[in-house]
């Protein structure tokens, strides 16, 4: 009896440790299934060590869920695979410092603990650390390892072939942009706390709102909650002398209590801001609350078109004229993790319709987060993992064509804006100078804080070139005078003349809006438009002009049509016309007589007086547009100047004596049908204009 006695008096400590392991390993699993990651890291800690009494602490980053359903005994993690409860304990405790952004920690244990048999994605997640803690050669080979492994994910390989890209492009020296700055913000107003993060502009481009967690904020329980792990909005103003004040906090009923964070004012004096709290972080949504002199009406959450039920929406950022909400949501109809989208809003601020995916190439497979569209450049700046990052969250342009209502393919913002780190949360001024962001890159207690830095954008060169064509043969043209005219009437014209090789370059400002016409002696000028306004970084526009040689001949004027035995001019004449107009305004030194022919049918005084009476119809309606009446000479010539024969291409068709074959009368009824011969009649019946001269002077008028 005594023996049974000691075996069982020697069994309770491990029973009691079995027992204790199993409770921290439950309430590990449940902190993780509610993505306080940095509560579960403590509790697998202790699973795997059974040491208590170690402190629990809150976090506030939006960080993603990774939900797994588990058993209690081997860990099932899913139909075809079963792993030791230690190999989970050590897994899911380098997930925790992924998933708290801690990458040193991370790579440190996942380069110590790889279980590859239980676990063949750790060696992708090690991958990821890697990349993370600046180390894109090392980065590249563990992920080459992974994706050359057969046990490799599919839902992990076009993030490791995405990240191998990120870790080249990182490891390219021209990818540092050298004249960039980024300087912390200062400490003593942006960066206090635990975080500060989503700098944005609050009304002016001197004021800004941002989101900080830090003593002194709004609670709801301060026996539970501690302000500097809570997230609040704050504000501050820029002095004369460009120090920013002390910040203030915007108070209830905008704070709550639970996290409140990345706001975005409307024009119309409403803000939009991300509110979630620490019970269970995957329910992050997006609130609406009205201001008035600083103060706030009660905040209400937006409807399922922004905020779908058991999903995340964060970030929101609204447009200029207030007319559309830019969000991140992981919402279903995406492209996978999360995704910007778009609504619409009403005059009041609120959401219209249903909201929209931006899709590719914007959205990616991973995450895109932190819009901000900059109305000037019509570019959307915003953050993604999913591209050819360098490391966790990189910021990222992408133009808006307003042809085709489409954006161009993301642009990595480079060095130093992005690390090896996250980055995010970027805005703007209106030219471009100056910007704000968040980043954790600096080294923290916890692994990942995020603080606002402060960015002074390089110098922006723009270099217009290009040369000038003889549009016939190809051939440069020398001398060629570009006369560049500002459209907003900002700067006074001036000229620009190509070399002997027909090469021209030109430095332009930013912010403009340039017509450009090219002219030379002899030949029609050419023309183009260049715009500056959306240029965000150093560029060299190519804009090349092709001039056409006057011809000596007439230039018919295809589709002038008049009513039969008329010399009235038709609607279909008159728009034809009108691009002859356009015409004459490019080429404002031309003196051209405009020409009227008919067939030969008909007596030859008749059809003299027809085709008078239709020239001076042209030239009327050109006189009427604004044509300087010393410009235009009409002249009809009947019958007297047949056309000759074109192929379809416009070009005289000869003869076998090598002679362009002229629409004589005695030709067209020598033809083998009616058909052909009325074709011929009315290929006679023609107007068209002629250049008599280059010499007239506008200012003569």
């Amino acid at each position: 009896m005594k023996k049974y006695l000691v075996i069982g008096l020697m069994l309770l400590p491990f029973l009691a440790t079995s027992q204790s392991r199993k409770v921290w390993l439950f309430h590990a699993d449940e902190y993780y299934q509610h993505a306080d990651y940095h509560n579960a890291l403590l509790n697998y800690q202790n699973a795997l060590s059974d040491t208590s009494g170690l402190q629990s602490m809150i976090i506030p980053y939006e960080a993603s869920t990774s939900k797994q359903r588990l058993k209690n005994t081997g860990r099932e993690i899913d139909s075809n695979r079963v792993v030791p409860v230690k190999d989970y304990i050590e897994h899911q405790i380098g997930m925790c410092y992924v998933r708290t952004f801690d990458y040193k920690k991370a790579e440190a244990h996942f380069s110590e603990k790889k279980n590859i048999e239980s676990y063949p994605e750790d060696l992708y997640h090690l991958a990821v650390a890697q990349m993370n803690v600046n180390q894109p050669e090392a980065a590249i080979y563990t992920f080459e390892q992974y994706i050359a492994s057969e046990t490799y994910s599919d839902s992990l390989l076009r993030s490791a072939q995405l990240s191998i890209t990120g870790c080249y492009y990182a490891m390219d020296e021209t990818n540092t942009k050298k004249k960039v700055s980024v300087e912390l913000a200062d400490t003593t107003v942006f960066n206090r706390g635990t975080a500060a993060f989503a700098p944005m502009f609050f009304g002016s481009e001197n004021k800004l709102m941002f989101t900080s967690a830090r003593d002194g904020g709004v609670l709801f329980d301060p026996e539970k909650q501690e302000s500097a792990y809570l997230c609040d909005l704050y504000w501050t103003e820029m002095s004369p002398d460009s120090t920013w004040a002390a910040p203030k906090n915007f108070g209830r009923p905008l704070n709550s209590g639970q996290h409140d964070a990345s706001s975005t004012l409307s024009k119309n004096n409403v803000i939009y801001y991300t509110r979630w709290n620490d019970e269970d972080r995957s329910e992050q949504h997006i609130y609406l609350a009205r201001m008035v002199n600083l103060m706030f009406y009660e905040a209400f959450k937006l409807p399922e078109s922004v905020n779908l039920s058991g999903y995340r929406s964060i970030n929101p950022f609204v447009t200029t004229d207030a007319k559309k909400l830019y969000f991140s949501s992981n919402r279903p109809g995406g492209e996978g993790g999360m995704d910007l989208w778009q609504i619409a809003l009403d005059e009041t601020g609120n959401v219209m319709g249903e909201a929209t995916n931006l899709g590719r190439p914007i959205n990616s497979e991973l995450d895109e987060v932190a819009p901000f569209f900059h109305e000037v450049s019509s570019a959307l700046f915003f953050s993604s993992n999913g591209h050819n990052s360098i490391g966790g969250l990189d910021i990222y342009k992408a133009a808006y064509n307003k042809g085709n209502r489409s954006f161009d393919s993301p642009e990595n913002m480079g060095i130093p804006i992005n690390s090896s780190q996250d980055d995010a949360y970027i805005i703007w001024d209106a030219m471009m100078h100056y910007g704000y962001f968040a980043s954790d890159r600096a080294d923290c207690e916890n692994g990942h804080c995020y603080n606002i830095y402060t960015i002074k954008n390089e110098p922006i060169k723009i270099f217009l070139e290009g040369y000038a064509y003889n549009d016939d043969d190809g051939e440069i043209l020398p001398n060629t005078k570009l006369t560049f005219k500002d459209v907003d009437f900002v700067f006074d014209p001036f000229d620009v003349m190509t070399d002997e090789n027909g090469f021209y370059q030109k430095e332009l400002d930013k912010n403009q809006e340039i017509f450009i016409k090219a002219t030379k002696p002899s030949y029609f000028a050419d023309a183009a438009s260049v715009n500056t306004k959306p240029i965000t970084s150093t560029t060299t526009l190519i804009q090349d002009f092709y001039l056409r040689p006057i011809p000596t001949d007439e230039i018919e004027i295809d589709g002038i049509e008049y009513d039969f035995n008329s010399s009235t001019l038709r609607s279909i004449s008159k728009e034809i016309l009108d691009e002859l107009y356009d015409f004459l305004v490019l080429n404002n030194n031309l003196i051209v007589e405009i020409n009227s022919h008919t067939d030969a049918r008909g007596t030859d005084k008749y059809n003299l007086s027809l085709s008078e009476r239709r020239a001076e119809s042209c030239v009327t309606y050109l006189l009427s547009r604004g044509i300087s009446e010393k410009r235009l000479k009409a002249v009809g010539y009947g019958e007297s100047q047949p056309n000759y024969l074109k192929d379809a291409k416009k070009n005289p068709v000869l003869d076998e004596n090598g002679k362009r074959i002229i629409l004589a009368e005695a030709y067209i009824n020598a033809q083998s049908t009616e058909e052909i011969q009325e074709e011929y009649h009315q290929r006679n019946r023609r107007t068209s204009f002629k250049v008599v001269g280059e010499t007239f002077n506008l200012q003569s008028k």
